[in-house]
């Protein structure tokens, strides 16, 4: 696997923006092209590598790998245009990537076999964008303060009982707006904005850091309650360091809305560029993330929730236990978007 690192790649000045991906690979000739795909990731996990170069295995097909922040490479997709050398764009939450289907950088890709293992509601209907692995975004309490028959739902937080009691990531968080325009979809907006209001109210502090602050905060006893997707816990739970097992061991999951449509989920994927110079390749690179191998890759390499059924999970996600999901189609939360950041700025949602 060849990899250019986002140092070089994603640097900003107009001499290297002119570089094209077959310069800083080497490749020029379309006979090279047609046993390599470049692929774009903003998925920054090492154990992503395993994914990669068991497909350059069962393949023959090399992976050039650009890694960086999926909107930075977003805007060189845009910027490169139809001169762009990539094959395959992958990113987290299906936020970020109906905004860049918005700008009509994917072509659809009619695959019987991508239609068949992942879930209608996983992916766009029109086939230009695919989930691979799911995150649950869930309520993580502290055990010493909570009990968990004292929880109920993701709406049931703006409950001023929770007053000073919660800790979340900002608005800016494409996290935190996916699932508030998933709340627009199934609630509507007049509710959403009183439930984004409640979550203001509540708050133990100002939003500050990712979900691993939240998670700590909520060990520390700075909050009773977070917001956090899975993975991040499942991490301190696999961790060597008795720090971050400790923290572990203070925090409990809870998965809202059982009795209702079910719990939040997101999901990291991608699709096919339109001007990608082997879609074949990165096609078959697709319908190889939804092999057993790779599923696996996903669920046990980062903890993450496989999305074709029947693939053994993590024993620390195991542990979670079993959860109802809603089933509301991600493509539906794009278009809420706007309207989900608008909201929460008026909340005070900072």
């Amino acid at each position: 696997m060849n990899k250019v690192t986002r140092r070089v790649f994603l640097g900003t000045s107009a001499t290297i923006a002119a570089i094209t991906l077959a310069e800083l690979t080497g490749v020029k000739d379309t006979s090279a092209q047609s046993k390599q795909i470049n692929l774009y990731s903003g998925r920054h996990y090492n154990t992503d590598k395993k994914l990669y170069t068991d497909f350059e295995k069962q393949t023959g097909i090399k992976v050039n790998l650009v890694e960086g922040d999926g909107k930075q490479l977003l805007e060189r997709l845009k910027n490169e245009g139809r001169n762009s050398k990539a094959d395959v764009f992958l990113t987290a939450d299906a936020g970020n990537l109906w905004q860049a289907q918005q700008t009509g950088i994917f072509t659809p890709v009619n695959s019987s076999i991508l239609k068949q293992k992942i879930p209608a509601y996983f992916r766009d209907p029109q086939n230009n964008w695919f989930g691979f692995s799911k995150r649950v975004r869930v309520i993580m309490y502290n055990k010493s303060k909570v009990n968990p028959s004292q929880l109920s739902t993701y709406e049931d937080l703006a409950n001023p009982k929770w007053k000073g009691k919660i800790v979340i990531r900002s608005s800016g968080n494409i996290y935190n707006q996916s699932m508030v325009a998933w709340l627009i979809a199934i609630n509507g907006q007049q509710k959403t904005e009183q439930w984004c209001r409640g979550i203001v109210a509540n708050m133990a502090r100002p939003p500050q850091g990712g979900d691993r602050d939240q998670i700590e905060a909520v060990a520390a006893g700075i909050a009773d309650l977070a917001l956090a997707n899975t993975y991040y816990l499942a991490g301190y739970g696999s961790s060597k360091d008795p720090a971050k097992k400790a923290i572990f061991d203070k925090i409990g999951v809870f998965f809202p809305n059982q009795k209702g449509k079910g719990s939040h989920v997101n999901i990291s994927g991608g699709g096919v560029i339109k001007t990608a110079p082997n879609k074949d390749g990165a096609i078959k690179f697709l319908e190889y993330l939804v092999s057993p191998g790779a599923q696996r890759f996903f669920a046990q390499g980062n903890n993450e929730y496989p999305v074709v059924s029947g693939v053994e999970l993590d024993p620390i996600l195991k542990g979670f236990g079993s959860f109802k999901s809603d089933v509301t189609n991600v493509a539906n939360f794009g278009p809420n978007l706007a309207n989900a950041l608008k909201m929460m700025d008026r909340a005070g949602w900072k």
